[in-house]
């Protein structure tokens, strides 16, 4: 073997420590692993199994947490330092994402569609467009209902209503998710077009002045109250969706929706 060919195979070689006690084992610690050997590192795997071990070894490395990794040799670092190092995108948890908004819709869009295909045959129909949008009130309300402090407590940022009338932020989601299940069955449409409409019309009018007048730049709510999507066309969405299902309703109950046989 020659001495290049014996440096490359020491580079491919690295030792992990990680944390696997009887009653916590690292899933950052599984996660290095994974990446070392999906990248086709021999890894040798350092396993600390009680807090002293742990401990010691965080003293005598001077790190202050693990896993960590050594690539042939060389301490590479944590688990992201390791992404870093493998030239893989580490997440912010903090940077702005509509990842959980278009996974929201994008679901809510299948299932609607799905449940239409059950329902008809079809997955494309007009129920199937209103079950989506009742589908995608009620998955909403659902998130903020997780932690109804926590969306009141953002909601107050931006909501008019909200800040003449703090406990409007508490009723809000129990508010949509009403309406939205209501939607989804074509049941008592004379509650929840007006509560719809209603909300709807106040979120609408709310997210644009504080966005697109006053300009302030917010997280939304829509969401939930931990989430790290910007206040704006989201929520803006959200509130025309309400009212313009609210309006096709309507319209419905007196017969001048074409395939909405909804009734007041």
């Amino acid at each position: 073997m020659s001495e290049s060919s014996g440096a490359a195979g020491a580079a491919m070689t690295a030792d992990l420590y990680r944390m696997a006690m009887p009653n916590h084992v690292c899933p950052y610690g599984l996660k290095a692993k994974h990446l070392l050997k999906r990248a086709g590192y021999d890894v040798s795997d350092h396993l600390l199994a009680t807090r002293e071990e742990t401990e010691a070894f965080k003293a005598a490395h001077g790190v202050a947490t693990t896993p960590q990794i050594f690539i042939g040799g060389r301490r590479i670092g944590g688990h992201d330092d390791l992404r870093r190092h493998l030239g893989k995108r580490v997440a912010d948890p903090g940077a702005t994402s509509y990842r959980p908004v278009i996974a929201l819709f994008a679901m809510t869009a299948m299932m609607a569609a799905a449940a239409s295909y059950a329902v008809t045959g079809e997955a494309i129909t007009v129920r199937a467009a209103e079950w989506f949008v009742a589908f995608s009130m009620v998955v909403l309300a659902l998130l903020k209902l997780q932690n109804v402090a926590t969306f009141a407590t953002m909601f107050l940022n931006y909501d008019l209503l909200a800040r003449r009338w703090v406990p409007y932020g508490y009723v809000y989601p129990f508010a949509e998710g009403l309406a939205g299940l209501l939607m989804v069955a074509g049941a008592l449409t004379w509650l929840s077009v007006p509560v719809a409409l209603f909300i709807g019309t106040v979120g609408a009018v709310s997210v644009f002045k504080a966005v697109y007048v006053d300009r302030r730049e917010l997280k939304c709510a829509c969401v939930g109250g931990s989430s790290n999507v910007p206040l704006g066309f989201v929520s803006l969405t959200e509130n025309l969706m309400m009212i313009a299902m609210a309006l096709w309703m309507t319209l419905g109950a007196f017969g001048l929706a074409p395939g909405s046989g909804h009734a007041m």
